[in-house]
């Protein structure tokens, strides 16, 4: 029973071990698709856009009020004091003071109205006696002393503020115009790292390709002289040729090994760097699939500049460079501008004297316009002089890069065209190098040549499919960079 289990797990393993080794397939369209999803340069633009975007959503919100809260707290060691000691000790005993005044004298004026009319003069003591006024006085005063003495020990202030800004010379606006600009530059600049991204793939698959058509054509090379070493090791051992055949033979066999070692090599190490751009394992092993059929790639029968500028994202991007360097002009200019704010706050403070100096809470609205004049301000007219000449500048980068875009764009169409001679020519050369090997090999066979004259037109042949595989992969590769040249990726 045992055995059977071990067998039954044996049998499931070798099932799904297919599966579990089957390499995983990589065509063209599928390593762009990899490419984008791990490359760092295009993640690295994409969060530059982003950013690009708070910045501009940033200087939207300069036109809208602004609205701050502040809040202060202080503690002093002593009390502020607007009278003296001395003062306050005079001031709580003015009643003391008045009565000691007046009583001396009244004192005769009572004495003459005893003589007179003792009746009064008694009824005014008693009026006088009993009226309390130097109590009084003297309460008043520590009334005025107390309303003097400020608690300044502990101060508490706030404000509520809101600012809005009516005209600052441009200034708001052309911020807002910049930082829109740099959104869309930064969005150029992402699918312009993904456009080179692509480019770059494309590269280095079709190089895997072209190796891997190499690597097999070096595999039929290694193949036709093996099968010629042993005819000529058979023919030795017959006496129909030399064993210098057979040297050369074998010499040519060794040479045809080490191409074979060389395109293995080659091939491997770019296979890594398609891995690399792919973000795949560098030690991998993934089948690359070639795209079925060859196209036509044919080279442009007339050429738009006008239509290639404008799709060009070399030309956009100068074009908006251009219009920045317009706005920091309008930028300078605003600091020879007038400037106009209004505002708006509560303040609260506790003490507070809006009511006499009181330790409580109490606060009042305030509003107010802000206006700033420039009169003589030397460095803004030199800031908006190296403004304009900064526009200039872009100006003149902008017609060198269209002068270099439309050379390179005949250059590229130029060079298709030839790559597309070069693919005639070479179908040609294989056409003939295929039949002269054809005749060599039944030549050989009938001893009319010898195994020089073979080798010959075996390396004849190779060097036929060769160049047909480097003018296959040179015509895509021209038509590519033709396309990103005219704006069309």
């Amino acid at each position: 029973m045992k055995n059977v289990k071990v067998l039954i797990i044996t049998a499931v393993m070798m099932c799904a071990m297919p599966a579990v080794l089957a390499q995983q397939v990589l065509n063209l369209e599928k390593c762009h698709e990899l490419a984008l999803a791990s490359n760092s340069h295009l993640k690295i633009a994409q969060e530059r856009v982003k950013e690009t975007e708070a910045l501009k959503g940033a200087a939207l919100a300069q036109f809208f009020p602004k609205v701050s809260v502040n809040g202060t707290y202080n503690w002093n060691q002593k009390n502020i004091s607007l009278l003296s000691d001395e003062q306050q000790g005079a001031i709580n005993n003015m009643g003391t003071t008045v009565m000691s005044q007046v009583t001396p004298a009244m004192q005769p004026v009572v004495m003459q109205l005893m003589q007179s009319d003792p009746q009064l003069a008694m009824t005014l003591a008693q009026s006088l006696a009993g009226m309390n006024v130097e109590e009084a006085l003297n309460g008043v005063g520590h009334e005025i002393t107390d309303a003097f003495n400020i608690d300044t020990r502990n101060i508490f202030a706030g404000a509520v503020t809101v600012s809005e800004p009516i005209y600052l010379g441009g200034k708001i606006r052309a911020m807002y115009k910049t930082a829109k600009l740099t959104n869309q530059a930064a969005l150029l600049q992402a699918d312009q790292t993904q456009e080179n991204l692509l480019i770059q793939v494309d590269e280095a698959y079709w190089r895997v390709i072209s190796l891997q058509h190499k690597q097999s054509l070096a595999h039929q090379y290694c193949n036709l002289l093996d099968t010629l070493n042993q005819n000529v090791e058979a023919m030795v051992a017959e006496g129909v040729a030399t064993q210098s055949d057979l040297t050369q033979v074998r010499v040519k066999l060794n040479e045809a090994q080490m191409s074979l070692t060389k395109a293995e090599n080659g091939l491997a190490l770019s296979k890594m760097v398609l891995y690399q751009l792919c973000g795949l394992n560098l030690t991998g092993d993934y089948e690359i699939a070639e795209e079925e059929g060859m196209r036509s790639f044919q080279p442009e029968q007339t050429l738009d500049m006008q239509n290639v500028w404008n799709k060009r994202k070399e030309i956009k991007l100068l074009e908006i460079g251009d219009q920045m360097a317009k706005t920091n002009v309008k930028t300078a200019t605003s600091g020879l501008l007038p400037n106009v704010a209004v505002t708006g706050s509560y303040l609260v403070s506790n003490p507070n004297v809006f009511n006499g100096f009181r330790n409580k809470f109490a606060g009042m609205f305030t509003a107010g316009v802000v206006v700033n004049i420039p009169i003589c301000h030397a460095e803004d007219f030199l800031a908006v002089k190296a403004a304009k000449h900064k526009r200039n500048e872009v100006q003149y980068e902008l017609e060198e890069a269209r002068n270099a875009i439309e050379l390179q764009v005949n250059k590229l169409n130029y060079e298709l065209e030839v790559a597309n001679k070069k693919l005639v020519q070479a179908q040609s050369n294989l056409l003939n190098a295929e039949e002269n090997l054809r005749l060599a090999n039944e030549s050989f066979e009938a001893g009319v040549i010898n195994s020089s004259d073979l080798m010959a037109a075996q390396t004849a042949w190779m060097s036929a499919k060769s160049e047909v595989v480097d003018a296959e992969i040179e015509i895509r590769m021209d038509y590519l960079y033709l396309q990103q040249a005219l704006g069309n990726n």
